[in-house]
């Protein structure tokens, strides 16, 4: 969104009304495809989830996302510059889209994180398959997912932080 006020401050060649026009309909077409693409692939791997053996070594999604985000940086900070670059010719659109696509993947985690709701289990992504496929969480050599139950370790579904009067000591 930072990217998309920024493009508001260049006029453009377009005009701020047709750029905020084209970066509203670009914004609803990212958020459509994004948070639906390759959901079967999320689907199919969560019905394949195994039981975490004892000596499995676990990484869960957000961890997954941190370090892919941190091994991509600069392909974000590029795609951001591009997005304040492109308001020169149509203003907010490029930030918009971009914010469309970070919406996108944000439905798409609320998704798993109410079907590991509805299955009362956490998935997980092996280590070793996670290293072998350059931290994509669905990618070609995760075969599928471990499973552990709601109970096991402190996180909630999602990969968020588990806050409950049994962890506070």
């Amino acid at each position: 969104m930072f990217a998309a006020g920024v493009g508001l401050l260049v006029p453009g060649l377009t005009g701020r009304r047709i750029g905020v026009m084209a970066g509203a309909a670009l914004f609803v077409l990212a958020v459509a495809v994004v948070s639906t693409v390759r959901r079967k692939r999320y689907a199919g791997l969560a019905r394949a989830a195994a039981r975490a053996g004892r000596h499995d070594v676990l990484q869960d999604r957000a961890v997954s996302v941190r370090n892919w985000r941190r091994g991509h940086r600069w392909w974000l900070l590029l795609a951001f510059a591009a997005a304040v670059g492109s308001s020169f010719a149509v203003p907010a659109a490029g930030g918009m889209l971009l914010a469309g696509c970070g919406t996108g993947l944000r439905l798409k985690a609320a998704w798993l994180g109410r079907r590991e709701r509805a299955d009362d289990a956490l998935l997980w992504v092996r280590v070793d398959w996670l290293a072998a496929n350059g931290g994509r969480p669905a990618g070609k050599t995760v075969k599928a997912y471990r499973s552990t139950g709601i109970a096991a370790g402190d996180a909630a579904p999602g990969g968020a932080r588990r806050r409950t009067a049994a962890l506070v000591r």
